[in-house]
Order: C-alpha cells, then structure tokens, then sequence
C-alpha cells in the first residue's frame, strides 16, 4: 500500500469509460475543486475504439451504474499523476451499509483487469 493516501468526499460529475471518471472534489472548509480527472488506480478497463469498443461501452456503462452523479470517497496517491495528467485514485461508493471499492468491483463483474503501472 502507498503510505501518502488522501481521503476526500467528492461527487462524480462524468464518466468517460471503465477506468477514468470526471469528479467534484472537497476540501474542506467549503473549498472544492471542481472537473477533476481520476483515472482507476490499479485497473485497467477496455478502450471505446477498435475491437475493445462493445466491451469498453459495457464497461463505461456498468460504471455509470455504479458512481454517475453520487456522492463518492476518493483516495488519491499523493503527487501521482499518470502519463494524461489524470490523477490515480481509488473510489468507495456505499451500497446500504456498507462502502464498496469501485476499483475491484469493476474486475469481480468482468469490466477490468488488475494491472500495475
């Protein structure tokens, strides 16, 4: 695990496809930052282009299922920014009781695979 996590609330504005989603960020003291890009930490989600587009759309559209317009957790690594200039992050959504991570549940429904990066 990295040890330099930040915690925030955040509200997904936008989901793009299976690993990159557009986000409102809190920061306390009525501070936000606003459009914000998250791309998945540790996942990896099919493309919206060439043969990878049935599977990417199914993918983008089982994680607007899961985040689209809801009030999120957000755990981003500290100064990690991948090669697009998007923030690495891991999302918890709640479902009932309890708070779900995102990440792993787009692999356990077949919308992702681990990678590292």
């Amino acid at each position: 695990m990295h040890e330099h996590l930040y915690n925030y609330k955040a509200k997904v504005v936008s989901v793009y496809d299976g690993d990159t989603c557009t986000v409102d960020i809190d920061l306390g003291l009525r501070t936000w930052v606003h459009n914000e890009k998250i791309r998945l930490f540790r996942i990896n989600a099919p493309e919206l282009t060439g043969e990878q587009k049935p599977a990417g759309l199914a993918a983008r559209d089982f994680l607007r299922g899961l985040i689209d317009g809801k009030e999120v957790h957000l755990q981003t690594i500290k100064d990690k920014q991948e090669k697009y200039g998007r923030y690495l992050g891991e999302i918890f959504v709640q479902q009932g009781e309890a708070w779900v991570n995102v990440n792993d549940e787009m692999v356990k429904n077949g919308h992702a695979v681990y990678q590292d990066y």
